[in-house]
């Protein structure tokens, strides 16, 4: 198999594993662990896994002048952005949250216009108002609760904030990938993740009756959290953008809510609703325009 179709694999498979953690995550939460101790667990549990790997990597000495950035991203990719999307999900719902995760490239876009002073045509903010839309529908005309969603539009807004804390990460954190190994790179943000999520964290982390928790319901699903959707997403994104363009293993993304949506209607974990449907179909149609080419010498 050649390096393209290896990549090709490897970006199917971090979409395969985010389209299942939707579900997985949820049913764990807060019965056995609490959303912001699960992250704790999530960050603690990638920091000891990039750092042992590590050791069989050539060090590599970070600049001065780039350590303000990286805390910058550890706080926008590993702190915020991870404590709102897991307490959206205690709050909302697997497909809700699949859902609106695909509003990144959106939002992505909207920020490179702001920050970056990239150029802008009609139809991408045709894109981005229909994609905004949908995700205000998914907000605000959810049914209020559901079967162990206490709060859907809460739930909602906090993806939309994980959303935007995530997008700002992938912003700031592209020279950095572009100038480190990323096995350097995400033993720091995962270590400092660790250490500012640990403050806000560590009372619920505390509470987890670890002695006692289930293997299957429990144990196991912890487990892939941290070494699938934390630790293998990272390194099998990293080797498919190695081999595959950017915009190649980022159109990767839509098949996320594909695979959540199907994940969770068959588990019988979450159900698909009239506005489900119309708020991820205006965000499709939002994703679709924004990252639509219009010249074709592009």
């Amino acid at each position: 198999m050649n390096k393209r179709n290896l990549g090709l694999l490897a970006a199917f498979g971090a979409t395969v594993i985010y389209g299942f953690n939707h579900t997985i995550a949820k049913n764990v939460m807060p019965t056995y662990i609490e959303p912001f101790a699960f992250i704790l667990l999530r960050v603690l549990g990638a920091a000891v896994l990039f750092w042992f790997l590590s050791v069989f990597f050539k060090n590599e000495k970070i600049d001065k002048k780039d350590w303000p950035r990286i805390l910058l991203c550890s706080f926008l990719g590993m702190v915020i952005n991870m404590l709102a999307f897991f307490k959206g999900l205690e709050l909302s719902t697997p497909i809700n949250s699949s859902v609106l995760i695909t509003v990144v490239p959106i939002l992505v876009f909207s920020f490179s216009v702001i920050i970056l002073k990239e150029k802008v045509s009609s139809i991408k903010i045709i894109g981005i108002v229909a994609g905004f839309i949908g995700a205000l529908i998914l907000i605000f005309y959810s049914p209020r609760t559901g079967y162990n969603a206490p709060n859907i539009p809460l739930g909602n807004l906090l993806f939309v904030l994980n959303s935007s804390t995530y997008g700002l990460y992938l912003i700031f954190v592209k020279p950095l990938v572009e100038k480190y190994n990323i096995i350097t790179l995400f033993r720091w943000l995962f270590l400092f993740g660790f250490l500012m999520n640990f403050p806000i964290t560590i009372n619920d982390f505390s509470n987890v009756d670890w002695s006692n928790l289930p293997l299957y319901d429990a144990i196991l699903p912890m487990v892939y959290v941290v070494v699938g959707t934390t630790f293998f997403t990272y390194l099998l994104n990293a080797y498919a953008l190695s081999t595959l363009k950017a915009s190649t293993v980022s159109s990767f993304v839509y098949l996320q809510p594909i695979v959540g949506i199907i994940y969770a209607l068959t588990t019988d974990s979450d159900t698909l609703t009239l506005i489900n449907t119309i708020g991820m179909l205006l965000i499709f149609l939002g994703v679709y325009l924004v990252t639509k080419k219009i010249e074709t010498n592009i």
